[in-house]
C-alpha cells in the first residue's frame, strides 16, 4: 500500500523543489482566479449597490493599489522576518478580507475588504516567486518560472469562466466566498511542506536589512497621490485647484522618494539598477504594455455584458480563448527567443498588440459581432505572449543572480501599478466622453444606450494604442541579446552542496 510522504520526507526529498513549486501555484492559481473572476462580476456587483462606473472601479483599484503600495516594503519586510511567516500571514490575511467582502452589504465595506485583501495579496506576491528561485539552482531558474507563468496562465483562463458560472449560479458574493476554503487548504500546505531554512534571503549575509519606513511611506503616499487625481479629474475638473495640487503633490513625493532611496544605506528599492538600459528599458515598455492590456480586460468584461447584453457566464466563456493564446504563446516565444533574441519578438509582439488596440478604436460598435471583439482580444493575447517572456527574460540577463530577488519583485510592481493607471485613465477618459455626450457614467445608462460608452471606448483605445507603439519603439532601441552576467553561486546552489561538521 502506498504510504503518504510526511514532511521529513517532503523537505529531505531531491523533488523538494517542485514540491515548493506545486504549494506556491496553488496560492498564486487561486489569487490569479480571483482577480479574473471579479471582473466579470463588476456589473452585477455595480446594479446591486446602485453604483456607476467611477465608484464600482474601485472594488478592483482598491486592491490594486493596496498591491502596488505594499508589494516592495513586504518583500522587505520578509527579508527581515522570514518569507514563510510573511507568506502565510498575507494568505490569512486575504481569505479574511475574502469573507468579509463576500457578505458586504454597503460598497464601501465591500471596497475596504479589497483594500484589506490587497495587504494580504501584497504579501503572497513578494514571497512566491522569490522562494521558487530559492530553492531551484541558477541554471533551473528559466524552467521554474515557466512553470510559475503556465500556472499564471491557467489561473487566467480558468478565473473568468468560474467566475462567469458562480456569478450566474450563486451571486456575485461567491466570487469572494469561493476563496476560503481554497485559501485554508494553501495555508495548510503551506504550513506543512515549506521550509522556512531554505527561504533565507542570503544565505551569506552576516546582518540583515533594516526596514527603510520612510521610502515605504513616500511610495505608497505618491501612488496613492496619483491615483485619487486621476480618479477625482472628471468630476472636479482636470484645471481645478484640487486637481493640479495633486499631481504637483505627487511629482514632490515622487522626487523625495528617488531622493531618499539614493541616499539611504538600505534602500526599499535600488535605483541604481536603472543605470542599466535593458531594465530602465524593458520595465518601461512592460509598464506601457500592461496599460492595455488591463484596459481591455476591464472594459470589454462591462461591454460584453451592458453593451452586447451577455450573461456573466457567457462573457467568461468569451474572454477563455484570449487567456488560452497567451498562456501557450509565453513559453514558446521563450524558447525561441532564447535561440534568436529578443527584440524580433518583442518588436513583433507590441506592433500586435497595438494593431489590436486600434482594432478595438475603429471597429467596436453597439452591436457588433461577438466573434469580432473576439479574435481581437485574441491577437492582443498573442501580442502580449510574444513581448512579454522575451522582455522578462532581457531583463533578468542585466543582473547577476544575486539580485533576481530584486528584479523579481519589480516585475509585479510594474504590473501591479500600470493596472492602476490603466482602468484609472481609461475610465477616466470613457466617463469623460460620456459626459460630453450627455450621458450618465451608470451601467444602467451604458445598458439602455450605449453609444456614449463605446465612444469612450473608441478614444481610449486610442490612447493606449498610441503608448503600445511607444512601447515597441522602446524595445526596439532597447537592442539585441546581450552577455549573460557572470553566473554567482546562488543562495539554492550553496544550500544543496554538503557541509562538513
Amino acid at each position: 500500500m502506498p504510504t503518504i510522504p510526511n514532511r521529513q520526507s517532503i523537505t529531505a526529498s531531491p523533488n523538494y523543489k517542485w514540491w515548493v513549486l506545486a504549494t506556491i501555484g496553488v496560492g498564486t492559481f487561486m489569487a490569479v482566479a480571483s482577480n479574473s473572476g471579479l471582473i466579470i462580476a463588476l456589473p452585477s456587483i455595480a446594479a446591486y449597490f446602485h453604483a456607476d462606473l467611477p465608484a464600482v472601479q474601485w472594488v478592483i483599484l482598491g486592491e490594486t493599489l493596496t498591491v502596488s503600495a505594499l508589494l516592495l516594503p513586504m518583500g522587505r519586510l520578509s527579508d527581515i522576518l522570514g518569507r514563510k511567516r510573511v507568506y502565510i500571514t498575507g494568505f490569512a490575511g486575504f481569505i479574511a478580507a475574502a469573507g468579509l467582502a463576500g457578505v458586504a452589504n454597503d460598497l464601501q465595506i465591500l471596497i475596504l475588504a479589497k483594500v484589506l485583501q490587497g495587504a494580504g495579496s501584497a504579501m503572497i506576491q513578494a514571497n512566491g516567486a522569490a522562494m521558487i528561485i530559492s530553492v531551484f539552482p541558477g541554471r533551473e531558474r528559466g524552467k521554474a518560472l515557466g512553470s510559475h507563468s503556465s500556472v499564471v496562465g491557467t489561473g487566467a483562463i480558468i478565473g473568468p469562466a468560474l467566475g462567469g458560472f458562480l456569478v450566474s449560479g450563486l451571486g456575485w458574493r461567491w466570487v469572494f466566498l469561493i476563496n476560503v476554503p481554497v485559501g485554508l487548504v494553501a495555508i495548510l500546505l503551506s504550513s506543512i511542506i515549506l521550509d522556512p531554512k531554505r527561504f533565507l534571503p542570503d544565505l551569506c549575509q552576516v546582518r540583515r536589512p533594516s526596514f527603510d519606513w520612510l521610502g515605504s511611506f513616500l511610495s505608497a503616499a505618491a501612488l496613492l497621490t496619483i491615483l485619487l487625481a486621476l480618479t477625482l479629474a472628471n468630476r472636479a475638473g482636470w484645471a481645478s485647484l484640487p486637481i493640479i495640487a495633486g499631481l504637483l503633490l505627487f511629482v514632490g513625493l515622487l522626487a523625495a522618494f528617488i531622493w531618499w532611496e539614493l541616499r539611504t544605506e538600505s534602500p526599499m528599492l535600488d535605483l541604481t539598477l536603472f543605470k542599466r538600459k535593458l531594465i530602465a528599458m524593458g520595465m518601461g515598455a512592460g509598464w506601457l504594455t500592461f496599460l492595455g492590456m488591463a484596459a481591455a480586460r476591464f472594459m470589454m468584461a462591462i461591454y460584453f455584458q451592458s453593451v452586447l447584453g451577455y450573461s456573466p457566464r457567457e462573457a467568461g466563456l468569451i474572454i477563455i480563448p484570449a487567456a488560452i493564446v497567451m498562456t501557450f504563446m509565453g513559453p514558446i516565444s521563450g524558447r525561441l527567443s532564447d535561440r534568436y533574441g529578443w527584440r524580433k519578438f518583442t518588436v513583433a509582439g507590441l506592433a500586435m498588440t497595438s494593431t489590436a488596440l486600434f482594432l478595438f478604436a475603429t471597429t467596436l460598435r453597439t452591436d457588433s459581432p461577438v466573434l469580432l471583439p473576439m479574435l481581437i482580444m485574441m491577437l492582443q493575447s498573442c501580442g502580449n505572449g510574444l513581448f512579454s517572456t522575451p522582455n522578462n527574460s532581457s531583463i533578468l540577463s542585466a543582473v547577476d543572480r544575486s539580485r533576481y530577488g530584486i528584479v523579481s519583485a519589480l516585475r509585479p510592481l510594474t504590473r501591479n501599478s500600470a493596472n492602476i493607471t490603466s482602468i484609472a485613465v481609461s475610465t477616466a477618459i470613457i466617463v469623460g466622453t460620456m459626459a460630453a455626450m450627455g450621458a450618465e457614467p451608470s451601467l444602467d445608462a451604458v445598458s439602455n444606450d450605449p453609444r456614449a460608452f463605446v465612444a469612450g471606448l473608441h478614444t481610449a483605445f486610442t490612447v493606449l494604442g498610441a503608448l503600445a507603439l511607444l512601447a515597441m519603439f522602446i524595445s526596439f532601441l532597447k537592442g539585441e541579446q546581450a552577455l549573460e552576467p557572470q553566473p554567482t553561486q546562488d543562495a539554492a546552489e550553496m544550500a544543496e552542496q554538503p557541509t562538513s561538521r
